[in-house]
């Protein structure tokens, strides 16, 4: 007699059940016909990654240090066959396989071959007498009082320089001294007062191969432009001289880049932008840089007294003035 009320009552519970379930069913249907969607069931795909890095931090602190470089010149004529007459290679050592390098990698001769990162204007005079563009690159800030480093190439020919900054300002340089062997010079402008951002020259001696770089400069005229890549080897002797110990990397470089930093992660300058080799004059991922040991050296003596002393080889590398 007492099973009966326990059977009702689990007959109940299921009924209640079942009503309930109706209702769902009933209130998801209502909703998919108001709505006219169905109910989002999975979320959309995304892979946890290890990130890569991202440069942005280096590039946003450095960049106000890198300028462009513009070089005008007062230029003789030329023959008419548009040959140039020495190309700028005066102050060179008599060393054929030197004049080889300058000639193909840095740009000054043929219009083919390797190709340095930084190719002269046109050397025709148009007959009266003013400065007009030989050549553009790269270079950067190393004193906040205005002193900046970039190729010697660069303003070997020039009597006229003006530096564009990252923000678009145009300032009259001087230039306070070259180095050919090196192919190092620095120029100085007046800021008027004005504080410049600068960069600073890291230990080279800590770079590795495969250590990410970032290259800043001015390809092709184009303004501040950023690349990145790795330190691909070290030592590198491509036939330029006595001081033949290139840093190679594959962050792309191209004509308009000479003069410009190579910058590890901490924003400091490893070495400077001086050759590339090109088959067909633009970038294959091969270049080569100035390392920042050499550099730091040099740079010191040329703002010191616009002269390298090099008392080891018996040579002096006299001062370079805009007169």
């Amino acid at each position: 007699m007492n099973n009966a009320p326990n059977s009702y009552s689990r007959t109940r519970k299921r009924l209640m059940a079942a009503v309930a379930s109706l209702a769902v069913v009933g209130t998801v249907g209502a909703g998919m016909l108001a709505t006219g969607t169905a109910p989002v069931l999975a979320d959309a795909v995304r892979v946890e990654a290890t990130q890569m890095p991202s440069f942005a931090d280096v590039v946003e602190h450095v960049s106000p240090a890198v300028v462009s470089v513009k070089v005008k010149a007062k230029i003789q004529p030329t023959a008419d066959d548009g040959s140039d007459d020495q190309n700028g290679f005066d102050n060179l050592p008599d060393n054929p396989q030197l004049r080889r390098f300058f000639k193909e990698f840095r740009g000054f001769g043929d219009q083919g071959g390797q190709q340095f990162g930084m190719r002269p204007f046109n050397h025709r005079n148009h007959g009266n007498g003013e400065p007009r563009p030989v050549a553009q690159g790269s270079g950067f800030f190393i004193s906040e009082d205005g002193y900046l480093v970039t190729n010697n190439h660069v303003v070997s020919e020039g009597s006229d320089f003006t530096v564009v900054t990252n923000d678009g300002k145009e300032l009259d340089a001087k230039l306070i001294g070259t180095d050919p062997r090196t192919d190092l010079a620095v120029l100085k402008v007046d800021g008027g007062g004005n504080k410049f951002t600068y960069v600073d020259f890291a230990d080279d001696s800590k770079v590795r191969i495969g250590d990410w770089v970032v290259a800043v400069g001015n390809p092709f005229g184009l303004g501040g432009t950023v690349t990145a890549g790795i330190v691909s080897a070290r030592g590198r002797d491509i036939g330029a001289g006595p001081y033949d110990d290139f840093i190679q990397i594959d962050a792309s470089v191209n004509r308009g880049n000479s003069g410009g930093p190579t910058f590890n992660l901490n924003g400091q300058v490893i070495g400077i932008n001086t050759a590339i080799f090109s088959p067909s004059g633009g970038s294959v991922g091969i270049a080569f840089d100035i390392p920042a040991s050499t550099a730091k050296q040099v740079v010191q003596d040329l703002m010191k007294s616009g002269s390298v002393q090099r008392g080891w080889l018996g040579v002096e590398i006299q001062p370079v003035t805009s007169d």
